[in-house]
């Protein structure tokens, strides 16, 4: 079982990683709190690919424990990954430091796989083996990142922070193997979530390091750390409702655990609106949106009986619910988000989970992972514009700026709390896939 190459690999350019000053706005533009500088753009890139890392690795490791016929798309897309974060580093560091983190980001990943293969072996010599691979792997990557920043994240906290992530995947493989899948997916959305602290970390460090790059902005600040919850809420709605749908066709054992992750996901974003509006108004989102998860739970059943028409009630209930919901979120904000502009851009969400299924469902795995990995990465775009939107709505919400940098580079702050409630409420309106602005499917 070896990771397949990736034969095509589009990377990030320094553009994607350090953007022109055409998207974004200079230290000394605006004293106005925004999510649009080169600062914020480099945390929340690093947020895209260093989640997506832990979602890809979880999910080919099962893939791998399944002996799944995607598992080579799979691990091709966390291949392609990796391309896109060693673009990422070079960017900044140049190409000798982007080629030496490839190498040994890769090799971490390679043990991960050499503990599946272990697992599947029932080779505890072998587990133990790969597990001390990754022990030494967290040193030299820890004293690379602290040279890479001049001693600006100490190898010492690194250590750590990479113990933990080593541990959240192992943990979730392991809680997979032996059937504790509820275990196995709160694991999941913890090493998802914990790659977000690592960004926050990191880009901090990279902006200190070099503030001429970056206009003067910072990665951590209020209107940053909004962005970046969203980043997390949507995209992880995106990854949990794909494989709860690959899941129900394949009729897996672990489905009803992906499913309870998902309802989890919905207890939250009930939470979120019932704070701010109440609970009558949170009763009502968490009818409209738990119908819309049973409209594609209907779509899948559907498919898995090749019943055409079932199929396409499942699709008229989505646009139902696409109006429902979009009239919603017009009275709940008072008209701020228009529910004809709404209902237009709903159908972007719903149209890459429905076509990534169908793409499943046809076992064309390469194209499966290329609509995942664009679906990932379109709730990124959904975070910025509303994170946008919402900042400038109530920019006295977002002025105050952290005394100091994070010190860890794998661990936030307490100041995230400060926000959540904010970050919540527009997590509700971003994890339906609603846009601000019209955006293409691709770049």
């Amino acid at each position: 079982m070896n990771l397949k190459k990736a034969m095509l690999v589009v990377p990030l350019s320094v553009s994607v990683l350090l953007p022109t000053s055409l998207d974004v706005v200079n230290a000394e533009d605006s004293n106005m709190p925004t999510v649009e500088t080169k600062a914020v753009e480099l945390r929340s890139t690093l947020d895209n690919l260093l989640s997506e890392h832990a979602y890809l690795a979880i999910e080919t490791m099962r893939k791998g424990a399944q002996e799944a016929p995607d598992f080579k798309q799979s691990a091709s897309a966390l291949e392609k990954n990796t391309e896109d974060l060693s673009a990422a580093i070079a960017s900044v560091y140049g190409d000798e430091a982007g080629q030496k983190f490839k190498k040994m980001w890769s090799s971490h990943i390679s043990f991960f796989v050499d503990y599946v293969k272990a697992t599947g072996n029932q080779d505890e010599q072998a587990k133990q083996e790969a597990l001390n691979h990754l022990k030494n792997y967290r040193q030299d990557f820890s004293k690379f990142l602290e040279s890479a920043t001049d001693g600006r994240l100490k190898a010492e906290n690194l250590m750590e922070g990479l113990q933990t992530h080593v541990n959240q995947l192992i943990g979730a493989f392991d809680s997979y193997v032996n059937g504790n899948y509820q275990e196995a997916y709160m694991k999941e959305r913890e090493a998802i979530h914990h790659m977000y602290m690592v960004s926050k970390g990191l880009s901090g460090a990279i902006v200190n390091q070099f503030p001429d790059k970056f206009n003067d902005t910072k990665a951590v600040t209020p209107a940053a750390d909004l962005r970046s919850q969203l980043n997390y809420l949507l995209s992880e709605h995106t990854g949990l409702a794909t494989m709860a749908m690959q899941n129900g066709l394949d009729g897996s054992k672990d489905f009803d655990a992906s499913v309870k992750a998902l309802s989890m996901n919905t207890q939250d974003l009930t939470k979120a609106i019932s704070s701010l509006y109440g609970e009558e108004a949170g009763q009502k989102f968490n009818d409209i949106w738990s119908k819309h998860i049973q409209d594609f739970v209907k779509y899948v059943k559907g498919t898995a009986a090749d019943d055409q028409a079932m199929k396409d009630e499942a699709l008229q209930a989505l646009e139902d619910y696409r109006m429902n919901f979009s009239k919603f979120l017009e009275t709940a904000t008072d008209g701020r988000l228009k529910a004809d502009a709404l209902s237009g851009s709903l159908q972007q969400h719903a149209d890459y989970l429905i076509n990534d299924f169908d793409q499943y469902a046809a076992e064309d795995y390469d194209k499966v992972y290329m609509t995942l990995r664009d679906s990932y990465a379109h709730m990124f775009k959904a975070s910025k514009a509303l994170s946008g939107a919402f900042v400038a709505q109530m920019p006295d919400k977002f002025m105050k700026m952290p005394s100091e940098m994070p010190d860890t580079g794998m661990g936030g702050t307490a100041h995230d709390q400060d926000i959540w409630i904010y970050a919540s409420i527009l997590a509700l309106i971003g994890a339906a896939g609603i846009f601000l602005r019209n955006q293409s499917k691709q770049q």
